[in-house]
């Protein structure tokens, strides 16, 4: 059986209105220190977004979902918070913001391997 190791993980929510504190999930964000591992998947609901909330600027939140990707990767078009070591990079991406692009509170868990958890992460909590 392999090493079962320590991760955190964050989901991805699409904020319309952060006064009426509701959310669409979009994507998940998953850390495991053991395995160097930082990454993100998300995937914009563009028609349900539009039902949920009429207007809402899809450009934008693109923008910013993307923005996580590169802040993932660890790379020079993440900026400078994409330059940070990849704990705080992670700490960074799940700070508690009032924006139209938040994440859940962070839960931690124990994975063998951090990309197969993202993928059932985001299977089962935006799918």
């Amino acid at each position: 059986m392999p090493a079962m190791l320590l991760f955190e993980y964050a989901v991805l929510r699409v904020v319309p209105r952060v006064e009426r504190e509701e959310f669409l999930n979009v994507g998940v964000i998953v850390y495991c220190r053991s395995q160097g591992f930082l990454e993100t998947r998300f995937e914009l609901p563009e028609a349900r977004l539009l039902a949920f909330a009429p207007g809402l600027d899809l450009e934008e939140i693109t923008a910013r979902l993307q923005a996580f990707a590169r802040i993932c990767q660890g790379r020079a078009t993440g900026g400078t918070i994409g330059q940070l070591p990849i704990a705080e990079r992670f700490r960074w991406l799940t700070a508690t913001r009032s924006t139209v692009v938040q994440t859940s509170p962070v839960h931690p868990g124990l994975c063998a391997d951090a990309s197969e958890t993202l993928a059932r992460l985001y299977t089962q909590l935006v799918e």
